[in-house]
């Protein structure tokens, strides 16, 4: 029986052979067991959060690496940049939407990745999207690993770059798609510097050392890292002991940085600046709200003067690792927070997540096409904001659930 009532096309401009389409596909999206229920959250993003309809969980899916996003001093610093800059910018950055909190914390965030300049846009998505067409043209190549963020390949196609993809991680396919480029003005070579689906940290050091050789640009997308990575989380550049050698660098705000709204790329003031004249990403939209960037600054200053939440974040992930394959889980090796255990086909995966949702524990199940088909899996993610308790009491729910349904 259909979910959708047929007088909904009848009071709305809707094209009939569109809507007919669009319901049929849904309708096999549910039946097979892959169609996405929004849940709604009644409170603060937290390690234990307030879902609708099922109260209290523990939080396994958030990026809120650091515990942040519910810090008093984040959300004092938010309320406070209220107060002084209003509800919003109302304008693009290049007419009246720059305001100086925007100055102060792109020059906080050179500082912090050791690099001479940095442009914050409204999401990290909007940072990288807006990264390669400014820059580069037809005679140049842009060279992306397999596994690269949605953000990045919508970035590469809205770029008239030529293109090039190698296989993950793999130096050998990159040196091959370097070298099949030569005649290009100019090469860029980029990718995640953690992996979000698989936890994986890219080999920086290998693939600087292949740029060099090749006189390549190289860029990487640090999301997943910023905040978590290295002995002061100054990302991937930081642990591989790599600082102020990445040409480009684009980030996010929205994860271990307090989960704010924004996102940003930092390089070159030249490179800077010629983003600020031409990425369209941010020429044409909003700035990142002036109580945000407020809120980032002091979720920075709050990393920067306790260092002890990057070793809890690290102590948090072990524990929780080792008991999941001390059970018999099979998670992706790695060393950052994002634990991915593969379970197969997405119908259950989402099954798995769903079951675990009913003993309290929140964690996402992924499948086709956000990863390859036949490698649905679950996403744990772990935060410093974890209490031992509730990684013991989401690792019970796992093994109950796991065992009930053939996983381990």
């Amino acid at each position: 029986m259909t979910l959708y009532d047929e007088s909904d096309v009848a009071t709305l401009s809707v094209n009939r052979g569109l809507e007919t389409r669009l319901r049929a596909e849904l309708e096999e999206m549910r039946e097979g067991g892959v169609f996405k229920e929004l849940l709604y959250l009644m409170g603060r993003q937290s390690a234990v959060v307030d879902i609708e309809g099922y109260g209290q969980t523990i939080n396994l899916c958030s990026n809120n690496y650091l515990g942040l996003a519910d810090n008093p001093d984040v959300m004092k610093a938010i309320k406070d940049g209220t107060d002084r800059y209003g509800a919003g910018t109302a304008s693009v950055r290049f007419i009246c939407g720059t305001f100086d909190i925007h100055r102060e914390l792109e020059s906080r965030i050179a500082d912090f990745l050791e690099l001479p300049a940095s442009l914050t846009y409204t999401s990290a998505w909007n940072a990288a999207e807006g990264l390669f067409a400014p820059l580069l043209g037809p005679e140049d190549v842009i060279i992306s690993d397999r596994l690269n963020h949605a953000c990045i390949i919508d970035g590469m196609r809205l770029s008239r770059s030529q293109r090039k993809i190698y296989e993950h991680m793999d130096m050998d396919s990159l040196k091959e798609a370097l070298e099949a480029s030569r005649d290009a003005r100019h090469r860029l070579v980029i990718t995640d510097g953690v992996f979000s689906m698989e936890g994986e940290i890219a080999p920086l050091p290998e693939i600087r050392e292949l740029c060099d050789r090749h006189d390549a640009i190289m860029a990487i997308d640090d999301s997943h890292a910023t905040g978590v990575l290295g002995d002061t989380g100054r990302g991937t550049p930081e642990h591989f002991g790599m600082h102020g050698e990445i040409d480009i660098i684009t980030s996010t705000l929205g994860k271990a940085l307090g989960g704010m709204a924004g996102g940003f790329t930092a390089s070159s003031r030249a490179v800077i600046d010629y983003l600020i004249q031409n990425s369209r990403t941010q020429l044409f939209t909003n700035a990142v709200p002036a109580h945000s960037a407020c809120g980032a600054l002091a979720a920075i200053d709050h990393l920067e003067t306790h260092p002890e939440l990057i070793a809890r974040l690290r102590e948090n992930t072990e524990h929780f690792r080792d008991n999941l394959i001390e059970m018999g889980y099979k998670p992706i090796p790695g060393g950052t927070p994002i634990v991915p255990v593969i379970i197969g086909e997405t119908a259950d995966a989402i099954n798995l997540s769903k079951q675990l949702l009913d003993e309290g524990v929140f964690v996402i199940g992924f499948g086709y096409p956000v990863v390859p088909r036949g490698e649905a899996r679950i996403r744990c993610q772990i935060s410093a904001g974890h209490d031992r308790e509730h990684l013991d009491t989401a690792l019970a729910a796992l093994r109950s659930v796991g065992s009930r349904l053939g996983i381990i």
